[in-house]
This record gives C-alpha cells, sequence and structure tokens, in this order.
C-alpha cells in the first residue's frame, strides 16, 4: 500500500481508481476501509476540479424529466 496523497494529474487518477476497485469489500472499521474513504474523497476532489460537470439546460432538464415520466 502506498500512502494516499492529493491526485495531481491522470496517472494518478487512474491509479487511485484501480485501488479503490481493489479496496471496495473492505469491512468498516479496518485500515483498508479508511484508506478507501480517503481515496473516494481525493478522487471526488479531482474529478471535480479535472472533470467538472456543468448543470443541465433547464428546458432540457425539464423534457428529460417529462419523457421519463412517459
Amino acid at each position: 500500500m502506498t500512502k494516499p496523497k492529493v491526485i495531481k494529474n491522470e496517472t494518478e487518477y487512474e491509479a487511485a481508481l484501480e485501488r479503490i476497485d481493489q479496496l471496495m469489500d473492505a469491512e468498516p472499521g479496518t485500515p483498508e476501509f479508511d484508506e478507501l474513504e480517503l481515496l473516494a474523497m481525493l478522487v471526488d476532489i479531482y474529478e471535480n476540479e479535472v472533470h467538472p460537470v456543468a448543470p443541465p439546460d433547464p428546458l432540457e432538464a425539464i423534457r428529460f424529466r417529462i419523457d421519463q415520466a412517459g
């Protein structure tokens, strides 16, 4: 296990995602679960900064919801 750190590029991001995948079955209260939580937070921060998701156009959101409802 390498010590989690701030994710600064796509290579580190991909490595963090791979490690998260390895830790998905970690039991709460274990060091592995703590690592999973920390990595998830670091990935979330990186994604919000580097890959932000723009809010939908209000009219498109309404149309989408109407289509979903039939």
